[in-house]
């Protein structure tokens, strides 16, 4: 059985990149991904079953989520900057 990441130190080699790995339990090296599991939880809170999540419920959130002015993003939204869009562009029109 294959760990998780067991083949890392070839991949980096191959991309001439370092790998990093956060220590359990220790979210605050994991800035990033803590913060979008907190915007997540606006709309699926710790208590929903997530078996009973409709994929009308996902979408709504993932637009919602991805529409949103990010301050670390200059406010824009991650949609803005994913495609290119120029703010101000899009809103002069």
């Amino acid at each position: 059985m294959e760990k998780e990441f067991a083949d890392h130190k070839t991949i980096a080699d191959k991309l001439n990149a370092k790998f990093y790995f956060a220590h359990p339990y220790a979210s605050w090296e994991r800035g990033l991904n803590e913060n979008t599991n907190g915007l997540i939880r606006q709309y699926f809170p710790k208590k929903r079953d997530f078996k009973t999540i409709t994929r009308v419920e996902i979408n709504r959130a993932m637009d919602k989520l991805n529409n949103r002015p990010r301050k670390c993003l200059g406010i824009k939204t991650p949609n803005q900057v994913f495609l290119g869009i120029n703010p101000s562009a899009a809103v002069a029109s």
